[in-house]
């Protein structure tokens, strides 16, 4: 069933408000009116509109101010300014600028109307509650979350590479899979593999394949997962993971559009559409040389980033209510849901975690509670055991580095070339190895500030 077209129409005088607005409606739209550009700002947390429409000239922000704040908030959102000042340099200056049409008062009512399904067309926005099938596997109501998901739906698009960031358990795969189920290849494959989850001969392997024989163990021939994703979307997480060789090998795929199978002598050509993720500042991996600069570039064509848990909070009973239902459905039918005072206690936790450690929590109270609705105390004890949990291989391998550096920093106080040598690196690697864990030797000279805590303890 198609939903009415959602319009926001703007305008410091309230006889033309009213009277456009009942327009507007007459014709089907849906209308939101707002008096003024902050009013009209405002409103952008209830509801999101598909076409704005608004006066150039009003007090305090004008038509073109609104533009620019929209177009910060909610790119691609198309906004069609009326003016009764109207002049050409203002239409053209306007135009440039991105706005979607300048139309001058009295407006001419089919123009209007014109302008209006023209910008639309054009909407990022989903115009049917069957459009947006793609992207529910993701809820949300966060304004946040809203604007990338707006930027997602536009660049699936396309057949551009497209770089997610955010911090882990913040949802790369769902955004990732969303991306794909909204572009022309989601009745093809969607193949994700997590780059930094396996060691490098295997990683190898696994993306590009091997011949019978390539190595010890390779009984048979194996497709990787280029050519497994065919036609489809290959995801890549964790790429900042991935090791210097194997960058090599993969920007020679994406630039030549074709695989060489380890072991083979021949190449198989493909057709993927490339999305990977990461956690990593890898800006700073290119400093530290860590990251090729070419593949970056070539990966990072859109960077769509996600915001944490915590910075969605509106959006934490949301998806506690979702995830207690699934986990109910599954292990306990009786199980309704949260208490107001759990879920208060829920939506005021920091998450480090992200959604990941929420549904871990979710899972947790759902297996304990023996009453339908889960109370606060199971919540906090949940959440304990949470902070106690034993962390992820990634986690504890950068957790050991970090003791380590500190431990031979300590022993040769702050000496980086004896630091190296106990530690069996070169000092250039040595030196990346205290860059990314953020250590200064001088801080363990005699007389420096070291660092201190648990992380000094192998």
């Amino acid at each position: 069933m198609t939903r009415p077209a959602h319009i926001l129409l703007v305008d410091d005088d309230p006889s033309l408000l009213t009277l456009l607005g009942m327009r507007l409606e007459s014709k089907g739209f849906r209308v939101t009116t707002a008096e003024s550009g902050r009013q009209a700002l405002d409103s952008l947390t209830e509801s999101r509109p598909d076409v704005v429409l608004s006066d150039l000239r009003m007090d305090e922000m004008d038509g073109m101010a609104l533009f620019q704040e929209l177009q910060r908030r909610a790119p691609g959102m198309p906004v069609i300014i009326l003016t009764a000042h109207g002049s050409i340099p203002d239409a053209v200056s306007a135009t440039r600028q991105g706005v979607f049409s300048f139309l001058t008062k009295p407006v001419d009512r089919d123009e209007l109307f014109t302008a209006i399904n023209e910008a639309l067309s054009q909407a990022p926005t989903p115009g049917s509650d069957t459009d947006s099938a793609w992207r529910d596997s993701i809820i949300t109501r966060s304004p946040q979350m809203e604007r990338v998901l707006e930027q997602a739906q536009m660049v699936a698009g396309s057949d551009v590479s497209v770089l997610i960031t955010g911090a882990s358990g913040s949802g790369k795969e769902l955004l990732a899979n969303a991306i794909h189920q909204a572009s022309s290849r989601s009745d093809k494959p969607f193949v994700a593999i997590n780059c930094g989850a396996l060691p490098e001969q295997l990683l190898e392997s696994e993306l590009f394949g091997h011949a019978k024989g390539a190595f010890t163990g390779a009984i048979s021939q194996h497709q990787g997962l280029f050519q497994a994703a065919e036609g489809g979307s290959l995801f890549l997480d964790e790429i900042g993971d991935m090791p210097l060789t194997l960058q090599v090998k993969l920007l020679r795929a994406i630039q030549e559009r074709q695989v060489r199978p380890l072991g083979s002598t021949t190449s198989v050509p493909i057709d993927v559409r490339i999305i990977s993720a990461t956690h990593r500042d890898l800006d700073r991996a290119m400093r530290e040389g860590d990251f090729r600069e070419d593949l970056y570039y070539r990966l990072n064509v859109v960077n769509l980033k996600l915001p944490p848990l915590k910075e969605r909070a509106e959006d934490i009973p949301l998806l506690a209510k979702h995830m207690v239902a699934q986990a109910a459905e599954r292990h306990k039918p009786f199980v309704k849901g949260f208490s107001p005072e759990a879920l208060n206690l829920l939506a005021s936790s920091a998450w480090p975690g992200n959604v990941r450690q929420l549904l871990n929590v979710v899972e947790q109270c759902v297996a304990l509670t023996s009453t339908p609705m889960i109370p606060e105390a199971l919540v906090s004890q949940a959440l304990a055991a949470e902070e106690n949990a034993l962390p992820s291989f990634n986690e504890a391998r950068s957790s050991f580095e970090r003791s380590y550096l500190i431990k031979v920093l300590k022993i040769t106080e702050g000496n980086v070339t004896q630091a190296a040598r106990i530690a069996g690196r070169n000092r250039t690697d040595f030196y990346k190895l205290l860059s990314r864990h953020e250590l200064e030797p001088g801080s363990f000279k005699p007389g420096g500030d070291a660092p201190m805590g648990k992380a000094e303890h192998i």
